[in-house]
């Protein structure tokens, strides 16, 4: 029998070939609700900043993918007792674990549903599959909500050095063009070991996690934070809070997409839990549902409605001003006089509930490593595991556990 077709293989930039057995893993990439994740921008609205980073949440599902069955079987040769089961268990896990994300990735993760993280949703789908495929993702569950005696499958899906990250650092650096988030994932995925249960690196691979965390903060900065991605993002969210009021007030707006509709015509929360109606509509959304629905709404009647839908498609967007430290202040009147006196050059309504829609207050917020409450652990010649921060040579990492908090205003070019 030729083994070759007991596998397929995926052509990938970032890690090359990507070999997945046949089976139940293919039987889920081939599923609707992975195959979704096609048609969701990994990075959300960057690429209004990075023109190539148009990847998908379903590449960095197979990449991670990949990335975890490198680790297991690396675990393995270093004689760490990892099952079958628990190797599928994982692979399910770490390919899942992004189902949950809804249209642009984390853009209007709240905007949609209130009181709601895409992972709800992701173990809400994943619950969801298990049924369907009659118990085969039970242990995959296990895995991604923490309740496996092997805590350490657990961390290799989440912790401060998962596999989630390693792939989305290297795949959204390459695909901006940001070559300081290239991360050496090699070696450190040859040098994890497993220690009393836990996930430990070798100290010879104390430079790449030094490498790593400084690429996390690097891309923070860059990419995930840059400020017209910020604006962006601030352009779509007042897009759908504008589109929420005018069908609140009774307007028959055109939205294309109805399970959008359903998302828009009445408030939706996860608080107490995601019914599978709500999950159902949701699965159906992509980015394609918001992006033929902005283009509607760009000619609607509503002027407001109209001029940031138009603003959005055409790439006029707002301006990020950073309010660098705690003395410098906004003056927020002259900012809502001269938002008006720009809206009313323009021929566009400019009452207090219209100006609203062009200026805001917000804060990013980025943590290259919380050592606290979730350390990397360094193994020292003697066999002792030793937080990073406090491993030898590594001292001046402490400065990058502290959070940078930066507050922004958004508004339009002329009004600051």
């Amino acid at each position: 029998m030729d083994k070759s077709r007991q596998y397929k293989i995926f052509n990938d930039p970032i890690h090359g070939f990507i070999t997945v057995p046949k089976g139940v893993i293919l039987k889920l990439i081939d599923h609707p609700y992975v195959q979704r994740l096609r048609r969701i921008r990994q990075l959300g609205l960057g690429y209004l900043v990075f023109p190539a980073a148009e990847h998908s949440r379903f590449s960095h599902a197979i990449g991670a993918l990949e990335l975890a069955q490198r680790v297991l079987k690396n675990l393995k040769e270093k004689d760490t007792t990892i099952s079958d089961a628990e190797v599928r268990g994982t692979l399910i896990a770490i390919l899942l674990h992004d189902i949950g994300h809804g249209p642009l990735s984390h853009t209007l993760e709240h905007t949609l549903i209130e009181d709601f993280n895409h992972e709800l949703m992701s173990l809400k789908i994943m619950h969801n599959l298990n049924r369907e495929f009659d118990g085969e993702l039970t242990t995959a569950i296990e895995i991604f909500t923490d309740q496996h005696p092997k805590k350490f499958l657990h961390q290799l899906i989440s912790s401060q050095l998962d596999i989630d990250r390693l792939d989305y650092l290297k795949r959204d650096s390459f695909f901006t063009g940001v070559s300081e988030g290239s991360v050496g994932i090699n070696r450190i995925l040859k040098t994890m070991r497993v220690i009393n249960g836990n996930v430990v690196i070798e100290k010879k691979g104390i430079y790449a996690i030094e490498n790593y965390i400084l690429s996390r903060r690097l891309m923070y900065m860059q990419v995930y934070l840059h400020k017209t991605v910020l604006s962006a993002d601030s352009l779509i969210q007042k897009i759908f809070t504008r589109a929420k009021y005018l069908i609140e007030k009774g307007e028959n707006l055109r939205t294309p997409s109805s399970p959008l509709s359903y998302f828009l015509k009445s408030k939706r929360s996860a608080k107490k839990t995601i019914s599978n109606e709500l999950m159902r509509n949701y699965l159906a959304l992509d980015d394609h549902d918001i992006f033929i629905s902005i283009k509607a709404w760009s000619t609607e009647k509503d002027p407001i409605l109209s001029d940031l839908s138009s603003r959005f498609l055409n790439r006029d967007l707002f301006k990020t001003t950073f309010i660098e430290n705690r003395n410098k202040k906004i003056d927020k009147e002259k900012l809502v006089t001269n938002t008006k006196r720009l809206l009313k050059k323009s021929g566009l309504p400019y009452d207090d509930e219209s100006t609203k829609y062009y200026f805001g207050f917000d804060k990013s917020y980025s943590e290259a490593y919380k050592y606290e409450s979730e350390s990397i652990w360094i193994l020292e010649e003697d066999d002792r595991a030793v937080e990073f921060s406090k491993a030898a040579d590594t001292k001046h990492i402490i400065a990058l556990t502290k959070p940078v908090v930066k507050p922004y205003a958004v508004h339009l070019k002329d009004a600051l």
